[in-house]
């Protein structure tokens, strides 16, 4: 099992991966409800921090099919 650490080493690498080669994909990421906590004072716990972690990695891959798609109809 992943370490809280760990998980959040992993965040921190993918959204600078997403900030340096996908801006227009991380200029939204502020606007993602994935990215806007539920509650006023949410408990970031290794669950939710997990969770957050496959939904970035998830609305990139969805970004880059999406790309892959776009650039094969031109």
């Amino acid at each position: 099992m992943k370490s809280l650490q760990y998980i959040l080493t992993e965040i921190i690498v993918l959204t600078t991966t997403i900030e340096t080669n996908y801006p227009e994909l991380y200029r939204s990421l502020d606007e993602n409800p994935m990215t806007i906590p539920v509650s006023q004072h949410p408990h970031l716990d290794k669950v939710v921090m997990e969770e957050y972690l496959t939904g970035l990695k998830e609305l990139l891959e969805h970004y880059i099919e999406e790309e892959n798609i776009k650039n094969n109809l031109k």
